[in-house]
């Protein structure tokens, strides 16, 4: 019988606000700062609280036998941090049980990794210390930003000392095996890989409230089942957290889902619920998943193109990371951190204009009327930060030849 890996991701993202050409000057505060308190206060109440809630009554209730793991950015800490120190507070006592990993990953949700190695490095720091100072965790293992992966992110991770990594499982990849095992990276055999079961996870976080599915209404008992049928030693069950409360809202029957779900699988004989880290000790990898090119968990392609798909979002990246040495030469703890904000992912994720399913779900999450004023807005906010640290370095200059 397989062991279960349950993971979710926690992230939001600091939104622009419609940032016009006649702003750019003008005005140095970029963000929508409503917005992003009003969005963190109602995924607060309607997911974050309650579903810690759970967490917390279920590894109670099953004491050393259901556990459960986490990513959370240094975006959403900081938002929790400012908006919401109970949401924080429920986290921290989650992860007092023992029963709860923190995985590290990017502090700032970014492609860093893809465009510049020195400020993926920096990201991980801020995060990991991020994640000790406030759980006294230091991760372990590691989910890179919306589980991009290929073979050379294993290898900086093995570099880094890190033991594992957590990754989409592709099909294309895994050239019809399972993905309900442990495999090693080409580039790095110390690495552990673990695979979503993108089939399982999508059933909960996507399909679970979907009236047209063939398999709705979704039970714990009929999942559990699957979960013994499914084969393998290992199933990665990964998804956002807002699936729970906010994607499938309450009345969905989403909490007494994943309420009586621990009962159903630890009434199977041998089955059990493990994290990340004690995964990769208590099985042996079966295999090399070997990744050349980059893949993801977004959109039906499952690679890089729901941030850098069309010419507006690839104009976009090359513009933020060519910013890098003129920013960190600014010395400027507070220019470096906005800097570091507009690398989000989301920000070039509301850009696509990509359709049908996948669009519908770039729409869904963009706080935008369309892709376009994304990056108009987001291009007008780099433009007037380039200005601002150029007018710094001159200043700069002038006074030292002076």
């Amino acid at each position: 019988m397989p062991s279960i890996c349950l993971y979710f991701q926690v992230h939001q993202p600091n939104r622009l606000k419609p940032y016009t050409f006649f702003d750019i000057g003008n005005d140095h505060f970029y963000e929508n700062d409503w917005m992003n308190g009003d969005v963190v206060n109602r995924v607060a109440e309607k997911c974050y609280l309650p579903a810690n809630k759970l967490m917390l009554k279920l590894i109670n209730e099953f004491p050393g036998k259901f556990k459960v793991c986490f990513s959370l950015s240094g975006t959403v800490i900081e938002q929790f941090e400012n908006h919401r120190p109970d949401v924080l507070e429920s986290f921290a006592a989650l992860a007092a049980t023992g029963d709860v990993e923190f995985l590290g990953e990017t502090y700032y949700h970014s492609l860093s990794f893809f465009y510049s190695e020195a400020e993926f490095k920096r990201q991980v720091k801020l995060h990991r210390d991020k994640i000790w100072q406030h759980f006294r965790q230091k991760p372990r293992v590691f989910r890179n930003t919306e589980l991009t992966y290929n073979n050379d992110l294993a290898a900086m991770l093995d570099s880094m000392g890190y033991k594992g990594v957590v990754a989409e499982g592709v099909d294309k990849y895994l050239e019809e095996r399972s993905p309900n095992h442990i495999y090693h990276s080409a580039a790095a055999h110390s690495i552990g890989v673990l695979l979503r079961n993108h089939k399982l996870s999508d059933d909960i976080g996507f399909r679970f409230s979907d009236r047209n599915w063939e398999e709705y209404p979704l039970y714990p008992q009929k999942f559990s089942q699957w979960i013994a049928q499914s084969g393998g030693e290992l199933i990665n069950i990964f998804m956002d957290y807002e699936s729970i409360g906010e994607h499938q809202w309450a009345d969905t029957g989403i909490f007494d889902f994943f309420e009586k779900l621990p009962g159903e699988v630890l009434g199977h004989k041998d089955m059990a619920f493990v994290t990340p880290s004690e995964a990769i000790v208590k099985y042996k990898a079966k295999g090399i998943y070997d990744v050349e090119e980059v893949t993801s968990w977004a959109d039906q392609e499952r690679n890089l193109s729901a941030w850098n798909g069309n010419n507006m979002q690839k104009e976009a990246l090359k513009k933020i990371f060519a910013l890098e040495k003129l920013v960190k030469r600014s010395r400027n703890k507070d220019l470096i951190h906005v800097w570091a904000k507009l690398q989000t992912s989301d920000h070039f994720y509301y850009m696509s204009t990509k359709g049908h399913t996948d669009g519908m779900v770039h729409d869904y999450f963009s706080p935008y009327s369309s892709p376009y004023d994304g990056y108009i807005y987001f291009m007008n906010t780099l433009s007037d930060l380039e200005i601002m640290l150029n007018q710094r370095n001159r200043k700069k200059t002038s006074l030292h030849l002076e």
